[in-house]
């Protein structure tokens, strides 16, 4: 992936969202940048966590609960997290 140049003014949101079905999807909403780098990303995830998932608008959908992991990341990358939820 690539690297971010200036940092992002908004913190980043990260939650997980249980359906009426199934385990759930880990949310990660406000990362401001460029769609295809977003699907880059996300393309990684899927490959890693072995899931699905989708981008739509500002937000990263993935099917599990990998917010941990996904939060550690963010951060290495400088951008602010925060969790939303349990």
């Amino acid at each position: 992936m690539r690297a971010v140049t200036r940092p992002q003014p908004k913190p980043v949101y990260l939650s997980f969202v249980r359906g009426g079905k199934g385990s759930g999807v880990t949310r990660l909403e406000g990362l401001l940048m460029h769609p295809s780098l977003k699907e880059e990303m996300l393309r990684e995830w899927k490959k890693r966590f072995a899931c699905g998932g989708r981008v739509e608008g500002s937000v990263i959908e993935v099917q599990g609960d990998h917010r941990d992991v996904i939060e550690g990341e963010l951060k290495e990358k400088g951008y602010e997290v925060k969790r939303k939820g349990g």
